[in-house]
């Protein structure tokens, strides 16, 4: 049983910041690719950061979020400063990641989170 379960979403003003968590189970943690994607209504979901051998972020969000883990605790974090309204959407927590050239993918999904951002 692969669980993912993500935490630390919330409301806040334009500008603040938000640390996003994913306990990870099921399945070895340590040497596995694991991202970030967020999802807004009407559009697909998509990535934000990755997390695998070394680290990858999406242009808009360089600079302001940094993805990492912590082995031991079978976790991995999303810290996101200087947010912005655009960055308002449902964040997930994905497992088995890669990449193909039609873009990154993952086989396994958290629950989601909410991160609502006010101008």
């Amino acid at each position: 049983q692969v669980r993912l379960v993500e935490s630390g979403g919330g409301s806040v003003a334009a500008g603040g910041s938000l640390r996003l968590s994913c306990v990870a189970s099921g399945y070895r943690f340590s040497s596995n690719c694991m991202g970030w994607f967020r999802q807004t209504p009407g559009k697909d979901r998509a990535v934000v950061a990755i997390v695998d051998s070394g680290t990858y972020y999406i242009d808009s969000v360089k600079g302001r979020f940094t993805v990492s883990r912590d082995i031991a605790k079978n976790t991995v974090y999303l810290q996101m400063n200087s947010l912005k309204p655009e960055d308002t959407a449902m964040y997930y927590c994905a497992a088995n990641c890669g990449w193909n050239e039609g873009g990154w993918y993952a086989v396994y999904w958290g629950q989601g989170t909410q991160v609502t951002v006010s101008s």
